[in-house]
């Protein structure tokens, strides 16, 4: 502690690193970044713009950038992402405005490079928001990322016609609303693991996600389901099973 104390004075630690050291934490006037979740749980931590102000999503990313090297943000509308690139002039910006994501990083960030490839499949067009936000967890995680576009059920030929790079994948996302179909056909032609993903798209009885997550978790084959929408949560746990077999790889290697 003393060794962090003498830094804060010397100034060769701020002291919200100092206090990242001592907690796991950097606190600010917008609420608490937990900098250690990455170290922690392996997954980096997420900035959630939805039902904040564009100042207190910029304060919090600026607490990420300077505790630990990035910030990503997650459900961020133009309000939030300008209020990120304004507040870290000097960071890189990755915005994906489709999947309402910004990534801010310090210019001598190095992201990690996992020898794994993910594979994200998407029922439709409507389903891109949810299967965007995986995407950019799975890319902060440093696991190569396969998109495949718009294969849903109504034609099983375009699930088919992708049938090789989804075999090929170390771990597949599969990203649907409706009734949620694609999942379980798709868990049902490859032997890697595969995660549902169900979307609020549709209309009518159950097309709020309800019946895309009911049909996802009545698979009768065998996959793993996350909440509705939950594009953060099934690009980090496919991150976490890419990081295993990267791992594996490097110990037969």
């Amino acid at each position: 502690m003393r060794d962090i104390l003498e830094a804060v004075a010397d100034g060769s630690l701020s002291p919200a690193e100092a206090e990242v050291r001592l907690s796991g934490y950097a606190t600010t006037d917008a609420g608490r970044f937990d900098a250690a979740r990455e170290t922690r749980r392996g997954v980096p931590e997420a900035i959630l713009a939805e039902g904040k102000t564009p100042d207190e999503t910029a304060t919090l990313a600026v607490a990420a950038v300077e505790t630990s090297g990035r910030a990503l943000v997650t459900r961020a509308d133009t309000a939030h992402a300008e209020a990120v690139a304004d507040a870290l002039p000097d960071a890189d910006i990755d915005r994906d405005a489709r999947a309402k994501t910004v990534v801010a990083a310090a210019p001598e960030f190095e992201r990690p490079d996992l020898d794994a490839t993910v594979a994200i499949a998407t029922g439709g067009t409507s389903d891109a928001e949810a299967a965007g936000e995986a995407a950019a967890v799975l890319r902060e995680m440093g696991a190569a990322v396969e998109r495949i576009e718009d294969v849903g059920v109504a034609h099983l030929g375009r699930v088919l016609d992708n049938l090789d790079t989804l075999r090929e994948a170390d771990v597949v996302v599969v990203a649907a609303g409706r009734e949620g179909a694609l999942p379980t056909v798709v868990a049902g032609l490859v032997d890697t693991p595969v995660i549902g993903l169900p979307v609020s798209t549709g209309y009518g009885h159950g097309g709020d996600g309800e019946a895309a997550v009911l049909g996802m978790l009545q698979s009768c084959t065998v996959l793993s389901a996350v909440n509705v929408d939950a594009g953060y949560i099934a690009g980090a746990q496919a991150g976490l099973i890419a990081r295993a077999v990267a791992d594996a790889r490097g110990d037969d290697a």
